[in-house]
């Protein structure tokens, strides 16, 4: 880990391995999202329950960010 790196308010110094991790997370996201978009376009499907699906998927996306960053802030 390298010590010039720039802080984000709000978060503590991420490791590399960290960093590494959520662009994993973050891979899997996009790949996670293209399939949803292709449901999105599918006719005949409950539209409804696939937004629904899609904003909880974008929810657990974004707290296995947050479980790997550990921001201390709001």
């Amino acid at each position: 880990m390298s010590d010039d790196k720039p802080k984000v308010k709000g978060y503590r110094q991420l490791t590399d391995a960290e960093i590494a991790a959520i662009n994993k997370v973050k891979a899997k996201a996009e790949e996670v999202g293209e399939l949803v978009e292709q449901l999105q376009m599918s006719g005949g499907l409950d539209q409804r329950a696939i937004n629904i699906g899609k904003t909880e998927l974008q929810t657990g996306f974004m707290w296995l960010t947050r479980g790997i960053a550990q921001p201390d802030s709001f």
